[in-house]
C-alpha cells in the first residue's frame, strides 16, 4: 500500500467514524426527547440543558439556581412535580416564566 493509498483510506475511515458518531447523536437526541420533556425553574446554577432565553446560552450557562428562563430535561410527567424555589407554583414549568418575587 502506498502513501497515497493510506492517506484516502485514514480520510475514508475518519469520515465514515464522524458520519457513525452523527448518526447515533441524532437517535439518542430523539428518543432523549420522546422520552424526557423540558421543565424551567428547577435547574441549578451551571447545571441546565440548553439556552432558554436572555443569561442563557446552552448547557451549563445558568447563572442562578433555579433560573426562570432556564431548562433541565426531566422524564416525562414529572416536571410539574419537581420543586422550583421561583416558581409561582413551586414546582418546575412546562414553559418559561417570571420568577415569583
Amino acid at each position: 500500500m502506498n502513501a497515497k493509498t493510506r492517506t484516502v483510506s485514514a480520510a475514508s475511515l475518519a469520515l465514515a467514524l464522524g458520519a457513525a458518531v452523527a448518526l447515533s447523536s441524532a437517535a439518542v437526541t430523539t428518543a432523549h426527547a420522546a422520552d424526557n420533556e423540558k421543565c424551567f425553574g428547577i435547574s441549578l446554577k451551571g447545571k441546565n440543558d440548553c439556552a432558554a432565553g436572555a443569561g442563557t446560552t446552552c448547557a451549563g450557562t445558568s447563572t442562578t439556581d433555579y433560573q426562570a428562563n432556564a431548562w433541565k430535561y426531566v422524564p416525562a410527567g414529572t416536571c410539574e412535580k419537581t420543586e422550583s424555589a421561583t416558581s409561582p407554583t413551586g414546582f418546575g414549568q412546562l414553559t418559561e416564566y417570571k420568577p415569583k418575587a
